[in-house]
């Protein structure tokens, strides 16, 4: 079994209002970038990562990231082709595992835990039950719907297919002329079924300023630095 995980790392973070990749900023003295790479390269399971970036960061990468075994991919103008770059770099693979590189608090176990789902059922994604009522609302912002809470869930990622089944669903979009922003959305648009797999709360997506001192915080509650 080979398995590849893409972490993608080439937004421009502009809700971070920071004068570079929110990804370079630190955490406890650890760049997110780092934390997340790192997490990935201790699981045994996976055999390859790539990470993709905007060519003008590739030196600032290289140099957080010197001490891991890792590829750089240059990404695309959107998520999905950020993606797609990245594949298109993959010779073969049994299993494709995409992550958000500004999600550093992932931990192995919620990794590994959509990898066995993944690899059972062909696709799988971490998730955690929302919260909050949602309502479905019009142009005009009057409330249309309100989805039963009990059947929603807040995907986070890994994200992990089976490759061979998410480059036909890739290439399929491509074909539509469609964009997803999602990875399980490819996969939804050929009748694909996508499994969850409930994770949890902590692993926040670092968007905005106030994502750092509470990824601190987070890290505190663990025992973790």
């Amino acid at each position: 079994m080979s398995n590849t995980a893409i972490i993608l790392a080439a937004g421009n973070g502009t809700r971070m209002k920071a004068d570079k990749s929110k990804l370079l900023l630190e955490i406890n003295g650890m760049t997110v970038i780092e934390r997340t790479v790192k997490t990935f390269s201790k699981i045994s399971d996976i055999d390859d990562i790539i990470v993709v970036v905007r060519e003008s960061d590739i030196p600032l990468y290289e140099k957080v990231l010197s001490d891991y075994d890792i590829s750089y991919c240059i990404g695309g103008s959107t998520r999905q082709e950020s993606v797609s770059n990245a594949v298109e770099t993959i010779d073969s693979c049994d299993m494709i595992i995409i992550h958000d590189g500004a999600r550093p608090l992932v931990t192995e176990k919620e990794i590994l835990n959509t990898l066995r789902s993944a690899e059972k059922y062909g696709a799988a994604a971490t998730g955690v039950p929302v919260k909050d009522t949602i309502k479905v609302i019009d142009n005009n912002n009057k409330i249309v719907d309100t989805p039963k809470r009990s059947s929603l869930i807040a995907i986070q990622t890994p994200q992990i297919f089976t490759f061979n089944k998410y480059v036909e669903a890739m290439n399929c979009a491509k074909t539509q002329g469609k964009d997803f922003t999602d990875d399980c959305k490819l996969l939804e648009n050929i009748n694909e079924d996508v499994y969850v797999v409930i994770g949890d709360y902590s692993n926040i997506k670092i968007t905005t300023p106030d994502d750092i001192p509470l990824a601190e915080s987070i890290l505190k509650l663990r025992g973790e630095e």
